[in-house]
């Protein structure tokens, strides 16, 4: 009955993709106005970067955790 327990986990769909990556990549599918729609946040609204938006879901986990979702919610389906 033990081997029942041990199911494998899911994989992490994020595994190996950078905040970098995920935030470069809405940003090019959404534009910087949509995200900001999407995900109410200074760093998306006003005078937009890659590094502003960078260090503030790094320091915010709330907010990375909903870009993340956004991101693995648009991946494709196998």
């Amino acid at each position: 009955m033990d081997h029942l327990k041990s199911k494998p986990h899911p994989r992490d769909p994020l595994h190996g993709i950078t905040l970098e990556s995920i935030v470069t990549a809405l940003v090019a599918r959404h534009g910087w106005a949509e995200l900001g729609k999407r995900v109410p946040i200074r760093c998306f609204r006003h005078h937009p970067t890659i590094a502003s938006s960078l260090t503030f879901l790094r320091k915010t986990p709330w907010a990375r955790q909903r870009i993340e979702r956004m991101f693995v919610a648009e991946l494709p389906h196998s």
